[in-house]
């Protein structure tokens, strides 16, 4: 078996879920790694066991041993570093959001499908134990015409405050960071209908609140003390076959504690994914609720990113022949995402393309 050696473009703390997974599958090879701060990539690369450092993206897709890279940087860069990348004949596994817009995703899109290497897109939660079961629900018919779909991933006070606080880098705050997650989830149980229209409203009164005591949050590694995104987005997507789907997601919103929750209506049944995974149907003419009994990793959300790192190490092998978060995918929800930004910002409903 051929060695596939991965490249890292980033070294903040979501790629040492890359890193640590790719280290973790046989005939895989971490060859190098580049990030703004030197320092920083220099300490990930004997953390784990990295061999070569580069201090930008330009020099490391020259690197002529690689075979393919994630892409794990500000949002603002992915657009650059994924045709950087692309361009060079490496295939490229780049997080969420794909991209600060749809303009550029397509862009990205359009560099994949002219290259002929295989750009997925970091939808990790599509790995989801839950969402696999959810997934064969769907697809066995329990469920019957979804038409309707409600999402919340609501955080009291969890504004990670540094890159993702400031717009220029991020695109947006809760919205392209958590309901990206959510609204993809949501729309891959659904069957990927495509949005015809979006109705939205965003929140930033309430800040980063640094001032809180008492209480823990994850936070980025770069400190940044202003935060010009959004505290509080709510929407209502329309797609093409006549379903819709609500979000609603928060940085800071005062509730009582922080919320995930993902329900799907169906002519047949109902379910919840999140926070219990729960199927709501008619049996024998009885209302019946059926829960299904699976283990749960201790560490489920790493255990989202090993499942989603081996498919993309196996998609570059050839072993899978179709990728589960293709780029149009990515596009598609960039499209939702402007579409939910842009009808805020103007206080009316947005067609999408």
């Amino acid at each position: 078996m051929k060695e596939i050696r991965i490249g890292i473009i980033g070294t903040g703390n979501l790629a040492a879920h890359h890193a640590k997974n790719y280290n973790a599958i046989p005939g895989v090879a971490l060859a190098a790694c580049c990030d703004l701060n030197r320092e920083r990539a220099e300490e990930f690369a004997k953390t784990h066991n990295v061999e070569k450092v580069y201090d930008t993206f330009e020099e490391l897709v020259k690197d002529p041993s690689l075979d393919a890279v994630s892409v794990v940087t500000w949002n603002n860069a992915h657009c650059a570093a994924t045709i950087a990348a692309l361009e060079a004949g490496l295939h490229v596994l780049c997080e969420k959001p794909m991209a600060m817009n749809a303009e550029e995703g397509k862009r990205m899109q359009a560099a994949a499908e002219k290259s002929g290497k295989l750009l997925m897109i970091g939808f990790v939660r599509r790995f989801g134990i839950n969402a696999d079961i959810a997934k064969s629900y769907v697809e066995s018919g329990a469920l019957g015409n979804i038409y309707y779909a409600k999402t919340r991933c609501i955080r009291r006070c969890g504004n990670p405050l540094g890159w993702f606080a400031d717009k220029a880098r991020s695109g947006g705050g809760p919205l392209i960071d958590l309901g990206v997650h959510m609204i993809d989830l949501a729309r891959y149980l659904m069957g990927k209908p495509c949005a015809v229209s979006a109705y939205g409203v965003t929140n930033n009164s309430i800040g980063p609140q640094e001032n809180i005591k008492f209480h823990s949050r994850y936070t980025s590694k770069d400190p940044l003390k202003d935060s010009t995104v959004e505290d509080f987005a709510s929407a209502l997507v329309r797609f093409d076959n006549g379903a819709a789907l609500q979000v609603e997601v928060s940085f800071n919103a005062h509730i009582e504690k922080d919320e995930l929750s993902l329900e799907l209506l169906g002519d047949k049944g109902g379910m919840t994914i999140e926070p219990e995974l729960q199927l709501h149907t008619v049996q024998n003419d009885i209302l019946s609720n059926v829960t299904p009994v699976y283990s749960v990793p201790k560490d489920a959300f790493s255990s989202f990113f090993a499942k989603e790192i081996q498919h993309f190490v196996a998609c570059v092998r050839g072993e899978e022949t179709v990728c589960r978060n293709p780029a149009e995918d990515g596009v598609e929800l960039m499209k939702i995402l402007d579409a939910i930004y842009k009808s805020a910002e103007t206080g009316s409903e947005v067609k999408i393309d």
